[in-house]
């Protein structure tokens, strides 16, 4: 059985990514800040030998190398860890006029510095398991189009795209693959505080004219983790419903 560490599981696209790898016989090790009551159903649908969530909070940065060698690595100390999927994500959405240090260094610990010290520790636990493992970051489609408040948002995405794309060239050799699933705005809890009429305006935006659903981000993480995304390694695949 393959494992996968999955970050913000607790609701949204991570607890649908949960639900599709768990249904497809992954164990899933979840990394949130809470346990919700999704995390709660799953547990008790697949038992906790197949789905096991550990409180940590992504701001912790200094944090990870325990997390890994006390928590993580006990866990996975057989066979190791397959994948590392880098769901979880922080919010500063404001325009740059009104930018604020504080909320901007919290933001690039959660989804830049925490997310790469994982990802230094997962490809430790693949060469050391010999492990042809994948590493998937989810992105968002604001760091190719712009939106109105997202500057500082979707500056942390194209850092973490920069980041895959260097990580894939430097570990392919040793069948290490690294990708990005960037999608399209989607109808979650990120987009709450939107407007009625501003989501309208900004699902217009895409060839479909609605919003992304959450479960076409967690079919292509599977199709890349599986055989069918063998060959795909260094790419950014668009979940975007056509976004022009």
């Amino acid at each position: 059985m393959k494992t996968v560490l999955l970050s913000g599981d607790s609701r949204g696209v991570g607890h649908c990514i949960a639900k599709e790898l768990l249904s497809k016989g992954y164990k899933v090790i979840g990394l949130s800040r809470s346990i919700t009551n999704e995390i709660e159903i799953l547990k008790e649908l697949y038992g906790n030998d197949r789905y096991i969530h550990i409180n940590y909070d992504l701001l912790n940065v200094d944090g990870i190398k325990e997390l890994y060698k006390k928590t993580l690595r006990p866990l996975t100390k057989e066979n190791g860890i397959h994948a590392f999927i880098n769901n979880a994500a922080l919010a500063y959405d404001d325009i740059i006029t009104n930018l604020n240090y504080g909320p901007l260094d919290e933001m690039f610990k959660v989804n830049v510095f925490s997310p790469m010290m994982i990802t230094k520790y997962m490809l430790r636990d693949m060469l050391l398991h010999k492990t042809k493992g994948n590493i998937i970051h989810i992105s968002s489609i604001s760091a190719h189009t712009g939106y109105k408040g997202l500057a500082m948002y979707a500056s942390t995405k194209g850092a973490m795209e920069a980041f895959s794309k260097n990580t894939a060239r430097e570990w392919g050799a040793l069948g290490i693959r690294s990708n990005i699933v960037c999608p399209g705005f989607m109808d979650t809890e990120m987009s709450a505080s939107l407007s009625d009429d501003q989501k309208k305006r900004i699902f217009n935006r895409n060839s479909m004219k609605k919003p992304v659903v959450v479960e076409a981000v967690a079919t292509t993480v599977l199709f890349l983790l599986e055989d069918t995304g063998k060959g795909i390694t260094g790419q950014i695949l668009h979940v975007d419903n056509g976004t022009i």
